[in-house]
């Protein structure tokens, strides 16, 4: 029972949070302090559906809420993302547990809430958002801030404090399941968009937390959470820079990666986890455990022979908080301290992190009431005009044409013969992080919860006024020979046919892409190439729309297409914004975040490349890409006027390099352009890629406009890590090379970095400036 009368020191708000800690700190016993250390899953269920790793196994104990909550809590565990809830009703029990725990401890403190938030707050009824794939397709980081900042007020509305996401994992491998939740294979792309969602979701008071810390996409074969056998440049220079720069935009917490690099799993890893992120870093937030990550160290690694021996481990090596459930925090945790197995001065170390966020959140103040607004309120809308709105125009801005021979747009009026698995099914448009993919499947009696138009309603619905048949053909794996042919006589009768394929999301096996859904190559999954095939032979145009978790192979089929249109997961708008772009009302105006492979297509490969990654006279096998990481079309282009160095041939180590590049268009409708800004660095004193992107600025420009587009390159921008494993900025010559794609380079600019080599660390620069011009003046600034 709660006796606190509120008069200590640790409730006044007038002192420093460390004061107030350290107050309440002192006051608590050992059993006291280690509840603040794990989350409670309520609600789990170990007989139905997985939505996290290992779950039957590791819920089957029942949960004892009077017995968990009477020490306190330190988080409470998914309260809307478990099970379909009406918000108003989740948010007013949401409350009652809180009363409950509150009531229940000596000091009334209430349990942080997290919830899942990939695509949109994971509860029902709230806006399914484009995958991260499209956020990044986008290339338009300000929008992914406004849509991170609608995300979070949605879950502040409920009483929720902590969201996990962004997944800053730089994609490595393609058939790896989870792809579709990373922001591409650009570690400067991923770190320019996820810093953006950042900034989003904590500038509505949420806790972002960044995740999987680190390496986690570098699974060999692409298997989900399997060895990393990654060194220690590749660590460096591909997987830390998205955190690094999602730090520096304000990210409190961090979630560790499941996965272990040369042995030693990253929840157990005291150089990762506090020497790097803490000492290095600076990092003062708080460190979660990835669901069931403490007790997979003696399950799944090896490297405890206990529960308790997992708790010390991972406690020792810096991770605060046990989630989703008390496995090894708890009671083992406790005897560990009291038989002198564990220093309880690290159970100090991590109650002083998580109370110190509680009390940045107000969870320590005496006023704090745990009636939401929605709960005020007395009503909720998760999914209001203004979120599908954004929801649209990021769906809109994220669609990539790779190819096209003139047959897009549709003209208005035509016959259209919309086929394939994902032609007329709202599912077509979630990634496997969406409320209705991962919770919502396992509750089929329960209605979706959103609005979620099929690419063939769109069409029906279109104002063209095209005469829409439709027809399935096969489903994303298996199907019949009857299927097939009835899907090529609707081709064969249409004036354009528009194949609808790609991917079923879904967790640890049940689809083709998600959480443990991996790929043993990148063919169309089950017999969607079988079907593309017969459509092709019916000699009509056919446009493939490819809506999918990752790219796929299309080399056998790619010339005789009269266009392909890639839309990933586009979210609940999905629907019509495709079908604004077919039908020419909008532009497509995305930019690929991964390299489209070309056949031997069991071989990953990303632009990444050294010299010896691509395409040699030494090997069969050629690792070009079909389409290279940046590459994408409009109906329309903006004409490249020169690309200008300002400063001179010569780049200070310590300085400035700026660049300005001239367009124009040209045409009768809007046009965009990403000019994207690529290094080359001919002689390193190790091997480096090829080519990496430096900065990218997206421009729409409208009919008969010309802007300059103005770089400015700080020379740690050109850092990586020498032979010593220090950071350097090494003097010499390099490239900037500068064009439409990493494959499409308009003009290179050959300079020398000239001056002493420096070492630079985690307060070097991260971000390029850029400035568009029009007509004399600056319109718009941004650190892309």
């Amino acid at each position: 029972m709660n006796v606190d009368t509120g008069s200590a020191l640790w409730r006044d708000p007038d002192l420093s949070a460390e004061d107030r800690v350290t107050d309440l700190v002192s006051r608590m016993t050992l059993e006291e302090k280690v509840a603040q250390l794990y989350g409670v899953w309520v609600g789990i269920d170990a007989t139905e559906g997985e939505v996290a790793p290992h779950q039957h196994e590791m819920a089957a104990a029942p949960v004892d809420w009077d017995e968990l909550v009477r020490s306190g809590l330190g988080q409470l565990t998914r309260p809307f993302g478990t099970a379909p809830v009406d918000p108003l009703l989740g948010a007013k029990g949401l409350a009652e547990s809180q009363r409950q725990i509150m009531a229940a401890g000596r000091f009334g403190i209430p349990a942080l809430v997290h919830e899942e938030c990939l695509t949109g707050l994971a509860a029902w009824t709230a806006t399914a958002f484009p995958s991260p794939l499209c956020w990044a397709a986008s290339f338009d980081p300000e929008l992914v801030q406004r849509m991170g900042a609608l995300i979070g007020e949605n879950m502040r509305r409920l009483g929720v404090h902590q969201g996990l996401a962004p997944v800053l994992d730089v994609a490595r491998d393609m058939r790896w399941g989870r792809v579709e939740e990373t922001m591409g294979e650009d570690p400067h792309l991923v770190g320019t968009i996820g810093s953006a969602y950042v900034r989003g979701l904590e500038s509505s008071g949420i806790v972002a937390t960044l995740k999987h810390f680190v390496g986690y996409s570098a699974s060999r074969a692409g298997r989900n959470l399997a060895p990393v056998s990654a060194g220690p440049r590749e660590i460096a220079d591909v997987f830390l820079p998205p955190f690094e720069m999602a730090l520096r935009a304000g990210a409190r917490s961090v979630m560790n990666s499941y996965t272990d690099i040369d042995g030693v799993p990253a929840a157990a890893d005291p150089a990762l986890l506090t020497t790097l992120l803490r000492e290095t870093y600076g990092f003062t937030g708080t460190v979660v455990a990835d669901y069931f990550s403490v007790a997979f160290l003696q399950t799944l690694h090896g490297v405890a022979g206990s529960p308790a021996e997992a708790a010390a481990r991972a406690l020792e090596a810096g991770i605060d908080v046990e989630l989703p459930t008390v496995a090894c925090y708890g009671e083992p945790l406790v005897t560990a301290v009291r038989d002198g197995a564990v220093d309880e001065a690290l159970v100090d170390r991590a109650l002083r992190r998580v109370l110190l966020q509680k009390c940045e959140l107000g969870l320590l103040d005496a006023d704090w009431s745990p009636d939401s607004p929605a709960v005020l309120g007395g009503e909720v809308e998760l999914d209001s005009e203004e979120s599908r709105a954004v929801a649209g125009e990021l769906a809109r801005r994220s669609v990539v044409l790779l190819t096209n021979d003139g047959t897009l747009p549709l003209r208005p009026g035509m016959r259209l013969a919309v086929v394939g698995p994902r032609a007329d099914t709202a599912q077509a448009m979630l990634g496997c992080y969406s409320f209705p993919m991962h919770v919502g499947v396992h509750h089929p009696e329960v209605a979706v919860g959103v609005d979620i138009p099929t690419l063939a309603d769109a069409l029906r619905t279109a104002p063209e006024a095209y005469d829409v048949v439709v027809a399935e053909g096969c489903p994303v794996v298996g199907g019949d020979d009857a299927g097939i042919a009835a899907a090529a006589r609707a081709a064969a009768e249409a004036d354009v046919c528009v194949a609808v394929l790609g991917d079923q999301a879904g967790l640890f096996g049940n689809g083709t892409s998600g959480e443990g859904c991996d790929a043993v190559d990148l063919r169309l999954p089950g017999r969607q190439e079988e079907l593309l095939e017969a459509l092709l032979a019916t000699g009509k145009p056919v446009v493939l729309v490819l809506l999918s978790g990752r790219p796929y192979e299309l080399s056998r089929q790619v010339d005789r297409l009269a266009a392909v249109l890639c839309g990933f997961f586009p979210g609940e708008e999905g629907g019509p914004a495709i079908a604004d772009v077919l039908g020419g009302r909008v532009a497509p105006s995305g930019r690929l975040p991964v390299s489209f492979p070309r056949a031997g297509s069991s071989q990953p490969a990303t632009y990444l490349a050294s010299p010896l990654g691509r395409k040699t006279d030494v090997s069969t096998v050629d690792p070009t890409p079909l389409f290279p990481f940046g590459h994408g079309l409009g109906y329309g282009a903006a004409t490249w006027g020169p690309v200008r160095g300002l400063t001179g041939s010569e780049w200070s180590t310590d300085g400035t390099s700026e660049l300005s590049v001239e367009l124009r268009n040209e045409t009768d409708r809007e046009v965009t352009e990403v000019v994207q800004v690529y290094l080359h660095d001919p002689a390193a004193e190790v091997v480096r890629p090829v080519q990496a992107l430096l900065a990218a600025r997206r421009v729409d420009l409208a009919p008969g406009s010309a802007v300059t587009v103005r770089f400015a390159l700080h020379a740690d921008l050109t850092s990586f890590t020498g032979r010593a494993g220090a950071r350097i900025v090494e003097p010499g010559a390099v490239e900037l090379r500068v064009g439409a794609s990493s494959g499409d380079v308009r003009e290179v600019l050959r300079l020398t970095l000239s001056g002493d080599r420096r070492t630079v660390g985690f307060d070097r620069r991260l971000h390029p400036e850029s400035v568009v011009e029009q007509r004399g003046s600056a319109i718009g600034q941004s650190g892309t």
